[in-house]
């Protein structure tokens, strides 16, 4: 029998691990839209292969969170990497449309499968070797972190790629002539990322080990996963404080929603072309991912000076709901002073979502069991993306100006308020199990596992 890990090496293989995965995520934010149009594709064409994505995740988002529960943490997001490899190799490379309408399903069904299992597996590490009640918010914290670091640097670098390699005189031309059009410029950062996926996979399969699970047969697995999803849809109905976990994350996606849909073409307003705006984007999106994570740093501290996760949770949400309303306010105005409140309120936003989100996780993390852990980040996962399907119905039909900013405002102002309690959670209750015992059994202990 092993010790298990300590618990400076498991948030240290967390933190590697959520590096790794979203990095070549973030390397594809800047350049992407740009290659589809250099492949020949109209921007409807490109709209309907990220609705593809878009699909594909929340179709495939309580499945594959049912089979991380079932079939463990490990092969399943190693699974994510290699659909990602496999993702980032067709967008890149590809030249046919199916080709790359392939490559956005299968990063889609990738984001299923990578949402919940890492942070599932540091948790049980964690509660392994503390017991249930172990603090969870300071490795969470470190993990939000990470993703918006990745996700900042990984933009900054696919900007910057593409851009650099079209510095040097007829650069772009040739590399494009050498590999038969198959490289151009804007692929680079997407086999860059390409490469960090094979790292990931190696990393993932060498270092976060756990025990093999009972269920993990096939019939085991065929049976387990329904049993868990019906589970996970259960929470929010048994448990008030995970249903506003739920709700607030449906809050969050309608706010994030809103920004990504109208900051561009905000951004595209305020410099007057098309091209600069998208510059100006990218380097917004960069500064919005600094400020999620100094939001998420700063976690634990908002937990001490506001008393408690939900009295965190309420004031992180309610500053993300006042970056909203700032923006709202000064949709309708142009200048500089309007432009730096706009800026600022941008970045609150961000550093709001970016310290709700741990204390949220924590309060979660306490209310389930292991065997369906990663079930219940899928549904969050999945009230999420909801949440943004519907803002994005609701800006269409909204006239432009202040109105579409005001409605993420007040969806996570809504989100905030759910967080005004009468009576705080002071000790976290018996974690409840999102699935039935004999049909998913509990994960083994991580003391009985290799390091």
């Amino acid at each position: 029998m092993t010790e298990p890990l300590d618990i400076r090496t498991a948030r240290r293989r967390y933190v590697t691990v959520c590096v790794l995965f979203w990095l070549p995520l973030g390397l594809t934010i800047a350049p992407l839209v740009l290659l589809f149009t250099e492949r020949g594709l109209a921007l409807t064409a490109i709209a309907g292969f990220l609705a593809v994505h878009s699909l594909t995740a929340a179709a495939l988002e309580l499945p594959t969170g049912g089979l991380s529960d079932v079939l463990g943490r490990r092969v399943v997001l190693a699974a994510a990497g290699l659909l990602n490899l496999g993702a980032l190799t067709l967008m890149g490379l590809g030249t046919a449309p199916w080709l790359l309408g392939l490559g956005t399903a299968l990063m889609g069904a990738g984001r299923a499968l990578s949402s919940g299992p890492a942070e599932a597996w540091y948790v049980d590490t964690v509660q392994a070797h503390f017991g249930p009640g172990a603090d969870l918010r300071s490795g969470l914290a470190r993990g939000s972190s990470a993703v918006s670091a990745a996700l900042a640097t990984g933009t900054l670098l696919g900007g910057a790629l593409p851009w650099l390699l079209g510095l040097g005189p007829d650069l772009g031309a040739r590399l494009g002539e050498a590999t038969s059009g198959l490289v151009l410029p804007l692929s680079v950062p997407m086999l860059l990322g390409a490469a960090v996926e094979i790292v990931f996979v190696l990393y993932v399969l060498t270092v976060l080990r756990e025990p093999p699970r009972p269920s993990a047969t096939l019939r085991g697995v065929l049976r387990g996963i329904p049993a868990t999803m019906v589970g996970g849809l259960r929470l929010g109905g048994r448990d008030a404080l995970v249903r506003r976990v739920l709700l607030s994350a449906g809050a969050a996606g309608c706010a994030l929603a809103a920004i990504e849909m109208l900051t561009p073409v905000r951004a595209a307003a305020l410099t007057g072309a098309s091209e600069s705006g998208a510059v100006l984007f990218a380097a917004l999106a960069c500064a919005g991912f600094i400020c999620a994570a100094v939001g998420s740093h700063l976690a634990p501290l908002t937990v001490r000076l506001a008393g408690s996760g939900e009295r965190a949770v309420l004031a992180s949400l309610g500053a993300g709901a006042g970056g909203l309303l700032v923006l709202s306010a000064t949709a309708a105005f142009a200048g500089v002073g309007p432009t730096v409140l706009a800026a600022l309120g941008y970045g609150l936003v961000y550093l709001g979502l970016g310290a709700a989100g741990p204390s949220e996780n924590d309060l979660l993390h306490h209310r389930v069991s292991s065997s369906g852990r990663a079930t219940a980040l899928s549904v969050q996962s999945l009230a999420q993306q909801l949440g943004g399907a519907l803002t994005g119905l609701v800006i269409g039909v909204l006239p432009p100006g202040p109105l579409p900013w005001l409605w993420g405002g007040a969806a996570l102002l809504a989100g905030a308020l759910l967080w005004v309690r009468r009576g705080e959670t002071t000790a976290p209750p018996a974690p409840v199990a999102t699935s039935r015992p004999h049909t998913v059994p509990p994960s083994p202990s991580v003391a009985d596992s290799a390091p």
